[in-house]
């Protein structure tokens, strides 16, 4: 009788349980969110190579010593501002000035003897006006005269070009712009042709140093991006000259600090296209390192999905790898 109650009571316990089991509601499916949507498709990329690059000036003019002789005196040193025909610096070579001294006298005793032979001059042409002298006598007289009047014109003419060559000893800024270097210290002696500083010219730029490869596929009016800065750069310019390998080409940046002549700097320049999946940045979401998407089935329901990305520019991203050209995505709010 006992174990007859148990089983009774066992029963009623499993017909309990099922009945719970019976009120399980079944799983709804996530339902895509509200906002924008589009559809997957492939387009041009541009194809970003990484180059090093140097904050330069369009031209770098030298200051060059045109005399031997002494550095007396620099007035600059790196990182003043110069302008065109600012005297900086003076090259004195004594010897000038003992050329210019002798050259002087030279040209005070041919004044001399040219002072007394035209003296003698208006004696003879007297003497011969009143048929003392013959005209022979005239006709060589007056060479003498301007004999001693071209020593004259000689020793002057000498003495002017000792004077313009020490003229040539002051130091003078070719152009607008910054001083980069200056090197040689005041008393040092120079030689004609040697630098005695640099001196910025033309405006501030980039300058990319690209392997000869790569060259050819960097067109003026490329874009550049470059590490730190807001800004992308166009380039300008591409040299024709390969040196070391290198090839070089000038980029213009909006706002390019001109405070660090010569700093290096990371870039990337678009060379050639490729086809990408490109996406607007508020389709992808980034949590925790993780960027992912959210992918619209045909039926409505959605799902996130993780992608692998690379940066673009327009305010895209690109997508390499987690979804397939055609998927419908949704952004704004996952």
């Amino acid at each position: 009788m006992r174990k007859g109650v148990v089983l009774a009571a066992l029963l009623t316990g499993v017909v309990a349980l099922a009945g719970c089991g019976s009120d399980k509601q079944p799983e709804v499916p996530a339902k895509a969110p509200s906002g924008p949507r589009m559809t997957v498709a492939m387009s041009d990329a541009p194809d970003w190579q990484s180059v090093s690059a140097q904050v330069t000036t369009r031209d770098q003019a030298q200051v060059l010593a045109r005399i031997p002789g002494i550095l007396s005196s620099l007035s600059v040193r790196a990182g003043d501002s110069v302008r065109r025909g600012q005297a900086i610096g003076r090259i004195t070579d004594t010897q000038l000035g003992f050329q210019a001294s002798a050259y002087g006298a030279q040209a005070a005793a041919a004044g001399a003897q040219a002072s007394q032979a035209k003296a003698e001059l208006d004696r003879v042409r007297f003497l011969y006006q009143n048929g003392v002298y013959a005209k022979a006598r005239l006709e060589q007289v007056e060479a003498a005269a301007n004999a001693a009047g071209a020593q004259v014109q000689a020793a002057r003419a000498q003495q002017s070009s000792v004077n313009a060559m020490a003229g040539q000893g002051a130091v003078v800024a070719p152009s607008d712009g910054r001083v980069l270097r200056a090197d040689v210290p005041a008393g040092a002696p120079v030689t004609p042709g040697m630098v005695i500083a640099v001196v910025t010219s033309g405006p501030v730029l980039l300058r990319l140093d690209l392997p000869e490869g790569l060259a050819a596929k960097v067109l003026p009016g490329a874009k550049v991006q470059v590490d730190g800065l807001a800004n992308e750069g166009t380039v300008t310019r591409v040299y024709p000259a390969v040196q070391a390998g290198q090839v070089s080409a000038d980029v213009a940046v909006p706002g390019l600090d001109a405070r660090l002549i010569d700093r290096r700097m990371s870039a990337r320049v678009a060379a050639g296209t490729h086809h990408a999946m490109l996406v607007p940045k508020q389709f992808v979401t980034t949590r925790f390192g993780l960027d992912t998407v959210t992918v619209v089935a045909h039926d409505g329901t959605a799902m996130r999905v993780p992608v692998q990305t690379a940066p673009a520019q327009g305010g895209n991203i690109e997508i390499l790898s987690g979804v397939n050209v055609g998927d419908t995505l949704a952004g704004g709010g996952q």
